[in-house]
């Protein structure tokens, strides 16, 4: 079975599809990549591709098949640009390069922006191939919780949009359970299932590497990594930071990069908390396990918005095979997951007094007891979030719909 796979994000940006890609190609599948030029998180294409492109046209024995694009860079207007650009590019230029191949199912990769889907749903009606669409981001609700658009107008042709795109989907996948009302509202259809995210690949070996980055193991290291943007709340995570500030044995440290770094970073300075918090870089993901490793706990947040509430962070699944405890200032499924299973501490989104006091907490506890916690968080990844049995699964969604439509 040929399949292909449309995504604006792909290798070398940090993204699950990644993972699953390899995962599926391990089973024997192919699989052809139609993607843009990585530039993602900062909005400049990546140096080393543009060194380079040639390099980046193979992963794991999958073709990869580049559209132009113009890059995120700052702000709405240029974002708006680069959302709508790929859509319109990967039609256009996807057709053209794709014209001599064969495909005998589509699988879309669905994190912002929705109009991802564009391009799959012209490539299923001249394919006549049925079309999997997999959603980690619920638009317009989202775009409206992060305050990225005002304009009732625009939503509404937004509403309209995710509607139309889902409507031309054989099976719609959530990231997490409580998305499929939502989704079965908008493609009105039933053809809806819960389809979390997992760790991946990477995280399931030893961390390896040596960090060059001085960590100090006496002090109690609250971790975060991933994005660094509006909807993780780094407002009210700054204010947890101040409450804090004299407390010299606790450290906070950040790795990733973001649309609000270069705020936090200035924050940081302004209010004196240099010597409470580090900025780490960002780094591959093979390198997260090797961070997390050095960490006490691992910190998640989320915004107190409606939205956010129902979804699971992909980084939850990263976090838990780490075996560290979570900290986690969010509401919702995400936070009923580790709050049920024991794996970490939890308090309401939005709350910097209770993300500090859980800090203590986590302070207060022995080694043992915050290994007990880790170890929770392992047999959660397992139970919840395994690797193996998500990539069966897909295999099956893959097998059935390409059934339902011959």
């Amino acid at each position: 079975m040929h399949i292909l796979v449309v995504t604006q994000y792909f290798w070398p940006e940090n993204f699950r599809i990644n993972d699953l890609v390899k995962g599926l190609i391990s089973k024997g599948y192919k699989v052809t990549v139609l993607t843009g030029k990585p530039n993602y998180p900062k909005g400049k294409v990546y140096p080393e591709f543009s060194r380079n492109p040639s390099e980046y046209n193979v992963y794991e024995n999958c073709q990869v098949i580049r559209v132009p694009i113009i890059a995120r860079g700052k702000g709405k207007i240029r974002l708006s640009i680069n959302y709508i650009g790929f859509a319109l590019s990967a039609s256009f230029f996807g057709l053209i390069k794709l014209r001599r191949l064969k495909f005998n199912s589509i699988f879309v990769f669905g994190p912002s922006p929705i109009t991802v889907g564009l391009p799959a749903i012209l490539f299923r009606r001249i394919y006549k191939i049925p079309l999997i669409f997999w959603t980690l981001d619920l638009w317009p609700d989202s775009l409206k919780s992060v305050e990225a658009i005002r304009s009732k107008t625009i939503i509404f042709f937004v509403g309209w949009l995710v509607s139309f795109i889902y409507r031309g989907c054989d099976l719609i996948l959530g990231q997490s359970k409580s998305f499929l009302p939502q989704l079965k509202k908008y493609s009105g259809h039933n053809r809806v299932k819960y389809f979390p995210g997992w760790a991946e690949e990477i995280f399931h070996k030893k961390p390896y590497f040596i960090t060059e980055k001085k960590i100090d193991t006496e002090k109690i290291n609250i971790m975060f990594a991933g994005n660094i943007s509006n909807a993780q709340d780094f407002p009210a995570v700054l204010e947890s930071i101040k409450i804090l500030k004299n407390d010299n044995q606790i450290k906070w440290l950040f790795v990733g990069d973001g649309r609000l770094l270069n705020w936090f970073k200035d924050e940081i300075q302004k209010n004196n908390l240099s010597s409470s918090v580090s900025f780490l870089g960002s780094h591959p993901i093979e390198r997260m396990p090797e961070f997390f490793s050095k960490a006490d706990a691992l910190l998640i947040t989320l915004k107190n918005e409606p939205i956010f509430a129902m979804t699971i962070p992909g980084k939850l699944q990263s976090y838990l095979m780490s075996g560290k405890p979570i900290l986690a200032m969010l509401n919702g499924e995400g936070a009923d997951l580790i709050r049920n299973f024991g794996c970490g501490l939890v308090c309401n989104a939005g709350n910097s007094q209770s993300l500090a006091n859980l800090v203590l907490q986590l302070k207060s506890m022995s080694l043992k007891e915050r290994n007990i916690m880790g170890k929770k968080g392992l047999d959660l990844s397992f139970n919840e979030f395994n690797r193996e049995v998500m990539l069966d699964r897909v295999e099956s969604y893959l097998i059935e719909t390409k059934l339902e439509i011959t």
